[in-house]
């Protein structure tokens, strides 16, 4: 397979830029007002019906496209250079950017505690904090950057199952019906997804967490199988008008969840039906996108390639840039509309201007272009 999928490569490009809005969308979320540390004095609930679907599909189509590539490496040059391209690509901007990018987001949100009239609660909570004579230190967190500790990982456990063989099984599914994986995706997923709180947080503590080992593993090692069986999601197509209609259902359902069981310090856990909505929602959102990316994406695009090859180092700086413009907006009378579109267009704009000047035509785009 030596044509270029132009589709997986559009689909990335998607699924990390869907991350900066998902980001910037939390200001204004009604669910997250008391947790977020850049929550906005206006919230509404239009926004969680945006965010919520983007939370559940983004990073589930993330890891798809990261199995598939992986597997892609593998046959075309081999396991050693799958873990040398990782090295490169992975474990070298993790070590640079991740205490550069923790340091600029600490030192925007305690300007922002100290400074800020009209602080989020978590932001007024950090003000007390630092406060107090005997304030512990934060503990250490990967922040946003934890996809790419858990693309180390498994990257680490797609060898060991391939030099154990014990994946020879799975091709024999993707050679069935589709409805076979489409319902056995979610039932795998569920006990990952209740064992944490709705909706699934981000295993940000560089401790594994293993729900999160079962939950993105799960649609790695899925993009991995798409890889050997290229005819799956042409198969697939016939049922993505029941996929569309199926994933609106349950989204409804979800909401309502939300509402009535909204996450906190006395709901640690989803229960098992919010938690299988969820895994239904994650594993037919992600086929659907891969679906429809294969039949309205798979051509060359100048645009999307370019947003393709600025995705990765966007996703990179996007949160500390993301924060400190939300900062500055957060005593502004103005509408939550406003603020989302400049939060999200001066984000964007700033990480191409950076990737622009410092990555396109710099030694740099090996490793994050």
């Amino acid at each position: 397979m030596d044509a270029r999928l132009h589709y997986m490569d559009h689909l990335r490009a998607l699924a990390m830029l869907a991350g900066v809005l998902f980001h910037a969308a939390l200001a204004y979320s009604p669910l997250m007002q008391p947790w977020f540390p850049t929550a906005d004095r206006q919230a509404s609930p239009w926004v969680d019906a945006l965010a919520w679907g983007l939370h559940l599909v983004r990073m589930p189509l993330f890891f798809v496209v990261a199995g598939f590539f992986a597997a892609w490496v593998v046959a075309r040059r081999g396991q050693a250079a799958l873990l040398r391209q990782r090295v490169r690509r992975i474990a070298v901007p993790f070590v640079l950017a991740w205490p550069l990018v923790m340091a600029a987001l600490a030192g925007s949100t305690v300007w922002a505690a100290l400074n800020v009239e009209h602080p989020s609660p978590m932001l007024a909570m950090l003000r007390e904090h630092m406060q107090s004579p005997d304030a512990a230190p934060a503990p250490l967190s990967t922040g946003h950057l934890w996809f790419l500790y858990y693309l180390l990982l498994f990257t680490v456990l797609h060898w060991v199952l391939r030099t154990l063989d014990l994946g020879r099984f799975a091709p024999a599914l993707m050679r069935r019906s589709p409805a076979w994986l489409l319902a056995g995706l979610p039932l795998l997923l569920v006990p990952a997804l209740a064992s944490v709180s709705a909706p699934h947080p981000a295993p940000e503590g560089f401790l594994p967490q293993f729900w999160a080992i079962g939950f993105y593993g799960a649609f790695f090692a899925f993009g991995a199988l798409l890889h050997a069986a290229p005819d799956w999601l042409a198969r697939v197509q016939p049922w993505l008008p029941r996929l569309a209609l199926a994933c609106a259902v349950f989204y409804v359902l979800f909401l309502w969840c939300l509402g009535v069981e909204p996450p906190g310090p006395e709901r640690l856990t989803a229960s098992w039906g919010v938690a299988a909505l969820e895994a239904g929602l994650s594993a037919w959102l992600t086929v659907l996108c891969l679906g429809l990316g294969q039949r309205f994406l798979d051509r060359p695009n100048p645009l999307m390639r370019y947003l393709a090859q600025s995705s990765y180092f966007t996703y990179l700086l996007h949160l500390p840039l993301l924060f400190a413009l939300q900062y500055l907006l957060m005593d502004l009378d103005w509408a939550w509309p406003l603020k989302f579109a400049l939060a999200s267009a001066g984000t964007l704009a700033g990480c191409l201007l950076a990737y622009q000047a410092l990555v396109r035509h710099t030694p740099l785009r090996r490793f994050v272009g």
